[in-house]
């Protein structure tokens, strides 16, 4: 049983186990109809009796989520679901704190807001060959706003957060592991079994214990507050508006930003020529 909307395709392989496919071509970008589309997705989850865990996945063997529409970003869709960017935090907050264990299942590119629409689940996945990670907002003179100044101080650590942030690169899955980024990389050829049969297990679990852990591994990990997330959502949201960071962003869109091709591909390599022109 299926339901497709315009960017999210909800699949129910069982009543317990759900696979979300994002789907938004050519680049999957996250704009605000695949925010609006999120939150409906996870009033739907929280409402969920029987829901035990959900995969993250995408259509494009290319991109699991581009990064945040710089030029929509703040637009609010005829939908339902619609919000601004500042709604985010509230959101990740619902998804950390669900009775539902989430997987990222990454293949293909997740910078920025990829990246942190992944970190925001409770696991993540990658194949060894075609993921690639990075937080590339510095290099457009913007900060992260979507939580992963958060989450990567607390996985990777200040050191390599701020490598990873301050650096604006591309990384492989297999460094992103080394840094906790991403729980493990694997060959391609076996990141589908490996996380359908992971989802499987959970969802043959009893919901009261996989809740109990959850809840219990969150109060000794220490997730990172939404005031915290706030605050980075509102830094991020602010420096849009700086007269330097528009004239970067303006270039980088001429350049092929937000465009199926090679800017997008390679985009780690092209942003760090930004302030060199």
């Amino acid at each position: 049983m299926s339901s497709t909307h315009n960017r999210l395709t909800i699949s129910k392989v069982s009543s317990g186990y759900w696979r979300v496919v994002i789907g938004n071509p050519p680049i999957n970008l996250y704009d605000p109809e695949m925010f609006a589309e999120l939150r409906v997705l996870m009033d739907r989850i929280e409402q969920d009796d029987e829901l035990k865990v959900v995969v993250f996945e995408s259509s494009n063997a290319d991109y699991f989520v581009a990064h945040y529409d710089l030029v929509r970003g703040e637009v609010i869709p005829d939908m339902p679901g619609s919000a601004k960017f500042a709604e985010w935090p509230a959101f990740v907050t619902h998804l950390a704190q669900s009775r539902v264990v989430s997987i990222a299942k990454l293949r293909g590119r997740a910078r920025g807001h990829g990246s942190e629409l992944a970190l925001a689940c409770d696991m993540r996945f990658a194949s060894r060959e075609k993921a690639v990670l990075a937080q590339v907002e510095v290099s457009v003179g913007v900060v992260p706003g979507g939580g992963a100044t958060e989450w990567l101080s607390a996985l990777a650590g200040r050191s390599r957060a701020l490598e990873i942030i301050t650096g604006s690169n591309d990384f492989d899955a297999d460094t992103a592991e080394k840094y906790g980024w991403v729980n493990r990389s694997m060959p391609d050829a076996e990141l589908d079994a490996f996380v359908d049969n992971l989802a499987q297990r959970i969802a043959s679990f009893s919901k009261d214990a996989l809740e109990l852990a959850k809840k219990t591994v969150n109060a000794r990990a220490g997730v990172p507050t939404e005031a915290d997330r706030w605050g980075s959502n509102q830094a991020f949201i602010g420096t849009t508006t700086w007269p330097d960071t528009q004239r970067l962003i303006a270039k980088a869109l001429d350049q092929g930003l937000q465009q199926e091709g090679d800017y997008e591909y390679r985009l780690g390599h092209h942003v760090a020529k930004l302030n060199q022109q």
